[in-house]
């Protein structure tokens, strides 16, 4: 560098960290995330999240209301502070918490989503809480298996579809990590890959045949 020359600038790019706040959280408490559209949320939501609080005896669960769902045509999804404002109005329980963080860290997938929460609350034994209908087509979210190894997972019957769930690639491939039932209570503490299918939750409500009806009411009331 000659004299009188200023050294040559360097850039340097400016890493943050990502600022969230997330629900009531701590080392060994029992929490079930619960993910989805909530396009709207319904009673079968609800009726699912009360069911898997009991049986595997969780201190809270958490709705993640999601930005929108990678396998479903979202350019219709209403904003997502809508979505979380219904979801909040229905859950009316104080120990669902409704959430829409995923849209603050910019996670598109479930899996990276979970590899996130991981490991922003160390200790907390979450476990993953989703349909049957879920389950079903399970194989076609990315990483599936991945998140089968990250953290427990329950499943929940939703309108008798048990036989096509326990039948899909999934619950194949994960078969020998199934435990009974009666010993739900036990599969937040147990080391993945661990799942329990729970029945008792028979309505096949759905957000799509709500928004079917919905709008098939709305045509009616216009013509």
């Amino acid at each position: 560098m000659k004299p009188g020359e200023s050294p040559p600038r360097t850039l340097v790019k400016s890493v943050v960290k990502q600022r969230v706040t997330l629900p009531l959280h701590a080392p060994g408490m029992r929490i079930g995330l619960f993910g989805g559209s909530f396009n709207p949320a319904h009673d079968a939501h609800r009726a699912v999240s009360l069911l898997a609080m009991k049986k595997l005896k969780l201190d809270r669960l958490w709705w993640l209301v999601t930005p929108g769902n990678p396998l479903k045509d979202t350019r219709d999804l209403p904003p997502l502070e809508e979505r979380i404002a219904q979801a909040a109005a229905l859950a009316g329980h104080p120990r669902i918490d409704v959430t829409g963080f995923e849209a603050v860290i910019g996670t598109k997938y479930s899996c990276d989503t979970i590899k996130w929460l991981l490991d922003e609350a160390p200790g907390t034994h979450f476990v993953w809480i989703m349909g049957a209908d879920n389950l079903k087509n399970f194989h076609h979210w990315k990483n599936w298996r991945e998140i089968f190894l990250m953290l427990p997972v329950a499943v929940v019957d939703r309108g008798g579809l048990s036989l096509q769930a326990a039948s899909g690639p999934a619950a194949i491939s994960f078969a020998k990590a199934r435990i009974p039932e009666t010993r739900a209570s036990a599969l937040p503490g147990l080391t993945p890959p661990a799942w329990v299918y729970l029945h008792g939750v028979k309505s096949d409500l759905s957000s799509t045949a709500i928004r079917q009806a919905r709008d098939r009411g709305s045509e009616r009331d216009g013509g």
